[in-house]
């Protein structure tokens, strides 16, 4: 699914099959590393359809749509630049297909977005980051599921060094106001992410 939706996107701004497999083999590739259970293809699947409820309020779509595929193209448990490099690799592909020069800036800060969360002033961006952060609403079960995929990337800690780090995270979701910046994610996911997240914590 997710190969079908890189090559149609790749296809408005590109006809060289050859540089869109090229750039597809290197997401998959990247997305499937054996170090990965969350960061994955399916990741980015379940962000798709979060997105494409929300199709209507997205003013630049194929923007997203790129944010999307390279937001977690580099991601490496013991370092805290993912984002930053992930960001930088979207900027040199994006240049490649010859992507306009204020699209390219809106993918590389939507990427870099999903590192803090922090409310946006672009409506695109914070849907984006909402749909990133959409697994935490799910029911309890997925949600299980999720924290213990996260907990196998980081494997190389052990939990005395992992939980409070883990606990860190959660509870700086519980303190923000509001843990999703729109009105289309709160209301389908805001109460049932606190609580997914308490009940995280006190397993902790």
């Amino acid at each position: 699914m997710m190969k079908d939706v890189f090559y149609s996107l790749l296809d408005n701004y590109t006809k060289d099959k050859n540089l869109i497999s090229t750039l597809w083999i290197e997401i998959e590739t990247n997305y499937t590393n054996s170090k990965r259970h969350y960061h994955t293809l399916l990741h980015l699947k379940n962000m798709c359809k979060e997105l494409y409820e929300c199709n209507d309020d997205i003013n630049d779509w194929h923007t997203i749509l790129f944010s999307l595929f390279y937001h977690d193209i580099i991601y490496n448990a013991s370092k805290k630049d993912n984002e930053e490099k992930s960001a930088d690799l979207a900027i040199k592909r994006l240049q490649q297909i010859n992507y306009t020069e204020s699209k390219i800036n809106v993918c590389h800060e939507a990427i870099v977005a999903t590192k803090s969360h922090t409310l946006s002033n672009n409506n695109d961006i914070n849907l984006f980051t909402d749909a990133d952060l959409s697994i935490l609403g799910y029911t309890w079960q997925e949600y299980e599921q999720y924290y213990k995929q996260v907990r196998k990337e980081y494997s190389i800690y052990p939990d005395f060094l992992y939980n409070p780090g883990r606990k860190k995270v959660l509870q700086h979701f519980l303190d923000m106001e509001n843990i999703f910046k729109t009105e289309f994610f709160r209301s389908k996911y805001e109460n049932t992410a606190r609580n997914n997240i308490s009940k995280e914590l006190r397993l902790l």
